[in-house]
């Protein structure tokens, strides 16, 4: 099957196109997997509906989840549930719904459907919304498995997926198929993955009309339970190779270096200095944002401090070492427009060390990051964001779509534990780092 095979001559209904915010353009390929889902639900069948969008990371999966429940909501549907496996995603995700204020915020100002405006409500149960109202719960599988499996008064239960349709919506959903693939996983793994799967498995077929729609980049379709289980249900398959070729991606190069970790992120400061300069003799106002990536959290938080004081105390024997390392490479491009700049490496640290002082880096490792925090990492295309230095582990690798990060460094040998001493394999989840 194509999933690219639309007729371009069809148009979207007008319940899509005049209630997503209009300075958030359809770009063409999101029309076509938004026309392609019109025509699925054309012909809904009498039994639960499943359909994936394998789309590449950055490529506004959530414009079209949006277009989505603005359709669905004209075929009569009025309850959704999203659903993802980190709260950081949830935080983003809530912000882009329903915080109007917000320059990622989904629809239009107002939102009418048949002459009828509506509104669009968050809560944790269906049943605190108006009849008329997009009623909308945000949660964890984790969350959602345990609500489910352990009922409490005023909160769900199957019950409620069994009286009315609803529409689910899972986001990162390669997340959802550890029975489909339980043969890779440890037992401790299948044995939770596996409850949280039969999970979602049993209240999306509770009712003879649900829909779940599913959204991931990393499908992992290269295994043959996950390739036959999605072989009818793929709507749209949108790969980061077509979305490089398209020219909606940075165009991503490795540049693999043997220097120590402070002296290896010092390279990426360079860089990222030497690209905010290039875009202000353009006229650009964009914050280039650097990501330091290391193995573990006492490494990152141990890393975040010996940065610090290192960075505080620069001095011209670090520049040096930096600069013969450079030699021939887009670091000592770099550091040849820094001297036509400055008299003297003195004012090039100087610099390194206002534009990068403590005040703008912010470590994201803890799973018990506040809200506000988790608000600041998914805004720092904000001009009042100060931030341009993120220090993580894994938290990040899915869901952050962030348009200003430009250098990601891995702060670790990646052949550490490989035979050989070859490069470990990219994994899912760093894949999710690239295209952004």
């Amino acid at each position: 099957m194509d999933s690219h095979a639309v007729n371009p001559n069809n148009r979207l209904p007008a319940e899509i196109t005049e209630n997503l915010n209009p300075a958030l353009p359809l770009r063409p390929y999101q029309r076509q997997a938004l026309l392609r889902l019109t025509e699925r639900l054309s012909t809904l069948p009498a039994q639960p509906a499943q359909w994936l969008f394998h789309m590449a990371t950055g490529s506004g999966k959530t414009l079209i989840m949006a277009g989505a429940m603005l359709h669905l909501y004209r075929l009569g549907y009025r309850r959704f549930l999203f659903f993802v496996n980190s709260s950081n995603i949830i935080e983003k995700t809530r912000g882009n719904f329903l915080n109007s204020h917000s320059a990622k915020y989904l629809f239009a100002p107002q939102l009418f459907i048949g002459n009828r405006r509506i509104r669009i409500h968050a809560g944790e149960t269906f049943r605190d919304a108006e009849d008329e109202d997009i009623s909308i719960i945000f949660t964890t599988i984790q969350g959602l498995h345990s609500r489910l499996n352990s009922p409490r008064e005023n909160s769900l239960h199957d019950g409620d997926f069994e009286r009315q349709k609803t529409v689910f919506l899972s986001d990162e959903a390669h997340h959802i198929n550890a029975e489909t693939k339980k043969g890779r996983l440890s037992r401790e793994e299948s044995r939770a993955l596996l409850s949280w799967e039969q999970s979602v498995n049993r209240i999306f077929r509770a009712h003879p009309r649900n829909v779940l729609l599913e959204f991931t980049a990393t499908a992992d379709l290269s295994h043959p339970a996950i390739r036959d289980k999605y072989r009818d249900k793929i709507v749209f398959d949108y790969s980061l190779a077509r979305f490089r070729r398209d020219g909606y991606s940075k165009e991503v190069k490795v540049l693999q270096s043997d220097l120590p970790p402070f002296e290896r992120a010092l390279q990426a400061l360079l860089l990222s200095l030497y690209r905010q300069k290039l875009f202000e003799r353009h006229r650009l106002h964009i914050k280039p944002v650097v990501l330091l990536k290391s193995k573990n959290i006492t490494d990152s938080r141990r890393f975040f401090t010996d940065f610090s004081h290192r960075l505080r105390n620069l001095g011209r024997e670090e520049m040096a070492a930096i600069e013969t390392a450079a030699r021939g490479t887009v670091v000592g491009r770099a550091l040849d427009f820094f001297r036509r700049r400055y008299p003297g490496p003195e004012e090039l640290i100087d610099e390194l060390r206002t534009e990068f002082e403590p005040a703008k880096c912010i470590s994201v490792d803890s799973r018990n990051d506040s809200e506000e925090k988790q608000l600041l990492i998914n805004s720092l295309e904000e001009p009042d964001n100060p931030y341009r230095l993120v220090f993580a582990v894994d938290k990040l690798n899915e869901g952050w779509d962030v348009l200003n990060l430009f250098d990601i460094v891995r702060l670790y040998d990646t052949r550490g534990n490989s035979p050989a001493g070859q490069p470990v394999k990219t994994t899912l989840s760093e894949a999710q780092l690239i295209g952004r």
